[in-house]
């Protein structure tokens, strides 16, 4: 016999095997007969209203699945936090970001009380001078301990400080900028606010407190005078504090001393070296952008230089005494560049001390 569902006579050849067709692994369950386009009526219905065999059903509405929605959510949520990230600027305060001020600079010459002394040992003359002990270059010029402030982190004090040594170590210290050559590795350091008060200062200077050359950098005049030892003595401090949450300041206090020769034929004393001494007292602003761009701002500069004489104009460059060389004494008793105390005139007197002993 055959088996259920089998025809007696068996399989017909090439038919399925136990009575399974093709079709019996579709499966027609509810959900596909209800999604289906085409309905047929029933027998009653075709008789009743003469209607077509089968009828058009309206399409199911459907919602979103909850992976599309999840999707969605997703891709919005990105898409916000894409605008928000592009619109905030990183720096909370960089969209109030406050005016930079002009530099406000003063420069005193100190006219020597005699004869300014010399010697052909520029060693010797430093050996017998209050710079003595001073270091050369820019060791004479340390970093301090960094540490942290409120709203400024060690690294950008750190920032803050090497940006001031570096402007300090190029505006004092670079041969070509004393010989009264190149100034612009001195510019690149100054905050872009600055630079058309600085190029018009060497354009067209002024002794009006504003544009003074020598307020902005050290040099000498080429014809008169040129180093005799490149081995520049320094010594000073550096100072970095929190102003408020955007700002820091940097304050700088260095006496330099450069050992100088004549560089024209009609020296006095020729051969003789002899020294001549600036002490600068700087002050810097640096807000976030001067941080990462490392420029500053120079806010104040305080120069005190000699010897010099009170009736050589000192706004474009130095004109130093050389050793040998007189002045006319001028201002308030001996002024001296070494000391800590803040010179008022607009022209002193050197000290007497100040000067080496031979």
């Amino acid at each position: 016999m055959g088996g259920p569902g089998e025809p007696p006579e068996g399989t017909p050849e090439g038919g399925p095997v136990g009575g399974e067709d093709e079709y019996r692994s579709v499966v027609f369950d509810e959900s596909f007969v209800r999604a289906a386009r085409l309905q047929e009526y029933s027998a009653h219905e075709r008789m009743s209203d003469h209607a077509p065999a089968v009828r058009r059903r309206p399409p199911l509405r459907r919602g979103l699945s909850r992976q599309a929605l999840i999707l969605f959510l997703l891709i919005a949520v990105a898409f916000g936090t894409a605008i928000y990230m592009g619109v905030r600027h990183p720096y909370p305060n960089a969209a109030i970001r406050q005016p930079v001020e002009p530099l406000r600079m003063t420069v005193i010459p100190l006219a020597p009380e005699g004869r300014v002394p010399g010697h052909a040992d520029a060693e010797y003359l430093y050996a017998h001078s209050p710079a003595a002990q001073y270091r050369v270059g820019a060791e004479g010029i340390p970093l301090p301990a960094s540490r942290r402030t409120a709203h400024f982190s060690d690294s950008q004090v750190v920032s803050a400080l090497t940006t001031a040594k570096d402007y300090i170590v190029r505006s004092s210290l670079d041969p070509d900028v004393l010989a009264g050559g190149q100034v612009r590795s001195v510019r690149v350091l100054l905050d872009t606010d600055q630079l058309d008060q600085f190029d018009q200062s060497f354009a067209h200077p002024a002794a009006d407190g504003r544009h003074a050359p020598t307020g902005w950098l050290v040099r000498f005049d080429p014809a008169e005078a040129r180093l005799a030892d490149g081995r520049i003595r320094v010594q000073g401090s550096l100072q970095a504090a929190e102003t408020d949450s955007s700002t820091l300041e940097v304050t700088a206090d260095h006496t330099f001393v450069y050992a100088l020769r004549a560089a024209g034929a009609g020296a006095v004393a020729k051969g003789q070296v002899s020294l001549f001494t600036v002490r600068r007292e700087l002050h810097f602003r640096f807000d976030r952008d001067d941080l990462r761009m490392h420029t500053a701002q120079l806010v104040v500069s305080y120069v005190q230089a000699g010897p010099l004489s009170c009736a050589e104009d000192s706004t474009n460059r130095l004109h130093p005494l050389l050793a040998g060389q007189t002045a006319k004494a001028g201002g308030p008793a001996g002024t001296d560049p070494y000391a800590t105390g803040s010179a008022t005139a607009l022209c002193g007197s050197l000290a007497t001390s100040a000067q080496p002993k031979v």
